[in-house]
């Protein structure tokens, strides 16, 4: 559910400068090789770690470099001859802090002062920095060895370089903030004065890295990079982009996916003094395309934003006109509990059902979700006649290039994307209509455009998380255990953006269903039926939201069947199975390692000494490679539910910014939180009732509770962090309720509005 501009900020070609920070994501590494660019204007290193499988095969020279070297990197160190180090980073940079976590692991490395290390994002451009989309908390996962090696390289080539002035033994120094040292005499010399010489070493093809023990910054906590920025506001976000000549854009859609223009009326809106012209923006039907709107430019942007109010626009609604999410919910009940399409199935459930000393069954419910970013949708786009220039809060460049290409009928290379950092994305800035539409209007109008969407716009035109219903029923013997596991899903999935006449989640979907820890012996998986009347797309945490409520709320409602407490019985659950592989041993093991962690810290075995009124509720969720429990602790006073405090045990292998890592947990609480007990999007006639957070009311300050990160210690390879906690607040809350009250919530938000 997961964040650097080019060397020579593109001023060239007569296209728009702007040295606007940007995105991007790698995926899987293999082998890793590293090449070296020499002759940087002004002396120095710099350094590309190349990932051969990302590069396609080609080679471009790259731009501004005065080298022969030919390659295509996805990082850069550049170290110049004053020691100020620039270090690139290929991730998109959403406030999630992976500008700061993966140039760190370089640094660390490299051993840099990082008080001289500065840090920018990449343009898009896959074949320099391989494929950038940034989500699925995938950013450490694949990027964290190749860093780490860019950064072993340099200080390499770095103690090579001071070995050769000193006429020794590269065994002889050693390299240490900033600086190499001679063992021998103690001389030292700094990074900057290296670096023109260290540009002319070999480049080792298997750099020696650190030991755990020996790292400064990995593991540590480290300020952003960007802190100062942030706090008195010079960070550049993507609504903050300006240039000479610039015109701005509002745009409204059809309130109903598949519906189109049947009438518009613009002349009020052209009256208003302003108004530069009313666009017509048809649907392209491509992923990630436009749904097809109207748009007002104006010389700014409230006049624009005005305007298109006085617009007279006349829509066919079509066929999701009948989409009603109330009555959806329903018929997807009916659709799980009943038999469905089976997906995975080991054992035999039927009979251990027929063997079973009791057998429980629940129906867990959960309905639409917005993104709802601080930061609603914005680009900057300029579409020449030869020439296409973007600026964007995105997470994914690649797929601006790809549709505007598309759109434009000319090739990725040639769209240039500079990504801005983004004000909160989630997911919903993976997708490009947003920037498609700029590209239209600025084509149509002849000048750069800046399109933000309205916070009702975005709300009510834009990707959703999938409502969802799962049925679960499951067998008890007579010693409690669990002997059988029938687990149906009905949601519609994130495949009916690419597939519309897809009617229910696919196997694929349902995989973490079956490779649950739990691994219970006897099992089933099913699919039911659910089709897509909205666009569905990735929300932070994706599925582990739904899937993470009813795995970690039913366990809860058994060890009430069974008599048993809740951390015991997980444990039991966890324990069980002797039938399940060396990979589902291990998600089981460091599930109860973080349960273990999490319990302790919420004072667990002291849970009935709590004033009448409060309890606490355990769950324990493995996603995106990492694993994390909450025990929440809330006060019931009869429809009032308020959250005390919740602790929180992550175990996401090797840790890399100790406070990044308890940002965004705490961050998950925020958003857990909001989705558990307020927000949902309601549809009615095919339409999105909500409009702004005071119909869609997301976590406010003063109910945030205290939040404990505690953190396993781990020799782990480094796992996803974005979205991981996200899964486990919702079932870990409507447990510590029932604990409080005897009350069970089987059903997300669970105090809606009435909207």
């Amino acid at each position: 559910m997961s964040n650097a501009t080019d060397l020579d900020n593109n001023a060239n070609s007569g296209q728009l400068s702007s040295n606007i920070p940007g995105s991007g994501q790698p995926s899987n590494t293999g082998r890793r090789s590293f090449m070296k660019m020499a002759g940087v204007a002004g002396g120095g290193l710099v350094l590309g770690v190349s990932l051969p499988g990302y590069a396609g095969g080609k080679t471009e020279k790259m731009a501004g470099l005065a080298s022969e070297s030919t390659f295509n990197p996805n990082a850069f160190i550049h170290l110049s001859e004053n020691g100020d180090t620039l270090i690139y980073c290929g991730r998109c940079e959403m406030g999630q802090g992976i500008s700061t976590a993966l140039p760190s692991a370089v640094a660390d490395e490299m051993e840099a002062d990082w008080s001289r290390v500065r840090v920018e994002q990449a343009d898009g451009d896959e074949d320099k920095y391989g494929p950038q989309a940034t989500g699925g908390s995938a950013s450490i996962v694949r990027m964290y060895q190749p860093m780490r090696e860019a950064g072993a390289a340099a200080k390499a080539m770095l103690i090579g370089a001071a070995a050769k002035v000193w006429k020794t033994s590269a065994d002889n120094c050693y390299a240490q903030a900033h600086f190499v040292y001679n063992k021998l005499n103690k001389q030292k010399l700094g990074y900057g004065e290296l670096a023109s010489l260290a540009a002319n070493m070999p480049v080792p093809s298997s750099p020696v890295l650190k030991s755990k023990d020996e790292f400064r910054y990995i593991g540590h906590a480290l300020p952003r990079h960007d802190q100062d920025e942030v706090v008195v506001g010079k960070r550049m976000y993507g609504v903050d982009t300006k240039m000479p000549g610039l015109k701005y854009a509002a745009i409204t859609h059809c309130p109903v996916l598949g519906g189109k223009l049947k009438s518009l009326d613009k002349t009020d809106a052209l009256k208003v003094k302003g108004v530069l012209g009313v666009v017509e923006i048809p649907r392209f039907d491509v992923p990630y395309g436009s749904i097809g709107g109207v748009a007002v430019v104006a010389d700014n942007s409230w006049t624009a934003q005005q305007a298109l109010k006085k617009l007279k626009i006349s829509w066919d609604l079509g066929e999701n006109q009948v989409y009603n999410t109330k009555a959806y919910k329903q018929q997807l009940v009916a659709n799980v509990e009943k038999p469905a399409q089976v997906t995975h199935e080991r054992g035999d459930v039927g009979q251990a059902f027929a063997r079973a000393k009791q057998k429980v069954s629940a129906t867990y419910t959960g309905g639409h979700l917005s993104h709802s970013p601080m930061e609603p949708n914005a680009s900057v786009v300029w579409v020449q006649d030869n020439s296409c220039e973007v600026w964007a809060a995105t997470q994914s460049p690649a797929d601006i290039q790809k549709v505007l290409a598309q759109y434009l009928k000319r090739e990725p290379k040639d769209i240039l994307v500079h990504v801005t950092m983004s004000g909160g994305a989630f997911g919903r800035k993976f997708k490009c209509d947003y920037v498609h539409e700029a590209a239209v209007i600025s084509q149509k109008m002849k000048m750069p455009i800046q399109l933000i969407w309205s916070r009702e716009e975005d709300m009510r035109t834009g990707y959703y998380h999938s409502t969802s219903a799962q049925h679960i029923e499951a067998s008890l013997d007579e010693n409690g255990k669990v002997t059988g596991w029938l687990h149906r899903a009905a949601f519609p999935s994130i495949g009916s953006l690419f597939n519309p006449s897809l009617d229910r989640a696919s196997k694929s979907s349902l995989e973490d269903v079956a490779m649950h820890p739990f691994a219970i012996e006897n099992f089933r998986a099913e699919s039911g039926e659910a089709k897509a009347h909205t666009r569905i797309g990735w929300y932070r945490a994706v599925y582990a939201i739904f899937y993470g409520f009813a795995f970690g709320t039913f366990a809860d409602e058994l060890a009430d069947k069974a008599g048993k407490n809740t951390f015991d019985f997980l444990n039991q659950l966890y324990d069980d199975s002797s039938n399940i592989n060396d990979r589902q041993k291990e998600r089981a093991a460091r599930s109860k390692g973080a349960l273990a962690l999490a319990a302790k810290k919420a004072g667990w075995d002291n849970r009935h000494k709590l004033p009448k009124g409060q309890g606490i509720g355990l769950a324990v969720h493995y996603s995106f490679n990492s694993y994390v429990a909450m025990a929440v602790r809330v006060e019931v006073k009869g429809e009032n539910i308020r959250v005390l405090k919740v602790d929180c045990a992550l175990d996401c292998g090797q840790i890399l910014n100790v406070d990044g890592a308890t940002a965004q947990m705490e961050g998950a609480v925020v958003m857990g939180m909001s989705l558990a007990l307020s927000t949902e999007i309601s549809f009615k006639d095919g339409a999105v009732v909500n409009s702004n957070f005071h119909d869609y009311p997301v976590m406010r300050i003063s109910d945030m509770p205290e939040v404990a990160v505690h953190m396993v210690e781990s020799d782990h390879k480094p796992t996803g962090l974005g979205e991981p906690g996200v899964a486990p607040f919702a079932p870990a809350l409507s447990n510590a309720i029932f604990a409080a009250s005897g009350k069970r919530y089987r059903d997300l938000p669970m105090l809606p509005l009435s909207v």
